[in-house]
């Protein structure tokens, strides 16, 4: 009796996984061992597009060991990311982001659990609020003088300008202002030059597609040597970061700012952001608004110049909206539909990461009579959502006038456009990236603009 119901038990349960199996999205047949990998090609973003045309909006791949989901269409996104984000919002950790400990304190990486709804909270009503953008406005506005003053001298003077360069160095200081009050030289510093450096490196080696991460037996070996510049950029910048801290520790009280409000926090909460960790969210802060501003900045000036006649446009835009020798202020956005529809296309035509961060399935679930398995990775594309004709008109040209008179908005209700995600992992910095985009691109179209076209 035993042996027989042992043979119905085992039966039954391999008719359940073929069950399973036979639910699973349709997609390529994967290769022993290696899987799909090598159909991502050179370029995963526009291989993964195309086989989606194929398989369609929600596909199934092996990557190495990794069980794969990729979404292509806004209404898979919004399944994955609204829907069911209760039971699809868990991390897998890239094995470039482990070094330090990173990945184990960031909050980016960290599962959704009670420290990670605590830190989530401290963000969304201490640091990113409306009353706390609004009380630190004034300090960012003093960064775009800096730079509204540089680039008005190159202009005069006829000086090259590096674009990604100037961007970044903007961005970077309105940052510091805004966490931590620093009035950091603006242009031509060596330290800047070489924390860009380190961001650069720090993002290259995250988004690099590793082995490691696909075949978690190469970890030892580290084939690519990713792991080993992963730590010499994360350990710069830490450092960076570090020493900032050891300042602000000196003169506690004195200044009124994020940096003193995670230092409360962490004095006050020391189980749930200890001491150590303060740096770990500095680095979240410092790397995901630096890339992401600087980034989108220097695309959308690179469009504008491709462009001239819609260069003519924004500029004419703010000579008369903010005239022609005021400096744009953050209370002119609303008041700037052209300006904020180039911001919209830039992140739709060159968003600064093809994919949003890997979520992982806490559980089976059905979506769209599909079965997304327990532990499988999922990789909402969003540069496929951006570039496809089913959605937008001429999807691979910049035309900012698709988003006037449109209610698209990148706030992650509009699943066509979704740069900062949605759901309970969007990103919590997106209030303070969005003023800073639209104040330093209109700062470089208003007083550049007639130079650069």
């Amino acid at each position: 009796m035993f042996l027989v119901g042992w043979a119905c038990y085992h039966v039954l349960r391999q008719n359940s996984r073929k069950q399973r199996l036979a639910k699973l999205p349709p997609g390529p047949y994967p290769f022993p061992i290696v899987g799909n990998i090598l159909q991502l090609g050179l370029n995963p973003p526009q291989s993964l597009a195309k086989l989606s045309k194929i398989y369609g909006p929600i596909m199934y791949l092996k990557l190495g060991s990794i069980s794969t989901i990729v979404v292509s269409s806004p209404e898979m996104a919004k399944e994955v990311l609204q829907k069911h984000d209760h039971v699809l919002s868990g991390r897998r950790t890239l094995a470039a982001a482990q070094v330090y400990d990173f990945g184990n304190k960031s909050m980016a990486f960290l599962p959704v659990d009670t420290r990670w709804r605590h830190l989530r909270k401290m963000s969304k009503e201490q640091m990113f609020s409306l009353h706390t953008l609004e009380s630190s406005q004034e300090i960012r506005q003093n960064s775009i003088q800096k730079l509204y003053d540089y680039i008005h001298k190159c202009s005069i003077d006829h000086q090259i300008v590096d674009i990604g360069e100037v961007a970044f160095i903007t961005a970077h200081h309105l940052i510091s202002a805004t966490i931590c009050s620093i009035d950091l030289p603006l242009f031509n510093s060596n330290s800047i030059q070489e924390l860009r450096e380190s961001i650069q490196g720090m993002t290259k080696v995250v988004s690099t597609p590793n082995l490691v991460d696909y075949f978690p037996v190469l970890k030892g070996i580290d084939p690519q040597g990713i792991m080993k510049e992963s730590k010499s950029y994360f350990g710069k910048v830490y450092s960076i970061l570090q020493d900032m801290i050891n300042e602000r520790l000196k003169l506690r009280g004195l200044k009124n700012d994020i940096l003193e409000s995670l230092l409360d926090y962490s004095q006050s909460n020391p189980s749930e952001l200890p001491s150590d960790d303060v740096k770990h969210f500095l680095l979240d802060l410092f790397a995901g608004g630096l890339h992401t501003v600087s980034s989108t900045v220097e695309w959308a000036i690179t469009e504008l110049i491709r462009n001239p006649e819609k260069m003519l446009k924004a500029r004419n835009e703010l000579w008369d909206v903010v005239g022609g020798n005021e400096q744009v202020k953050e209370s002119d956005i609303s008041r700037l539909p052209y300006l904020q529809s180039v911001v919209k296309e830039t992140f739709r035509y060159h968003p600064v990461g093809p994919f949003l961060i890997p979520h992982k399935a806490e559980v089976d679930v059905e979506i769209n009579g599909y079965i997304v398995p327990k532990n499988a990775q999922i990789l909402v594309n969003i540069w496929a959502i951006g570039r496809d004709s089913s959605i937008w008109l001429n999807p691979d040209s910049f035309e900012p006038e698709r988003f006037l008179n449109c209610k698209t908005d990148i706030k992650g209700q509009d699943f066509e456009l979704i740069p900062f995600g949605s759901g309970r992992r969007m990103c919590p910095g997106m209030p303070l990236a969005y003023r800073m985009v639209h104040l330093i691109v209109a700062t470089f179209i208003h007083n550049f603009g007639a130079s650069i076209s």
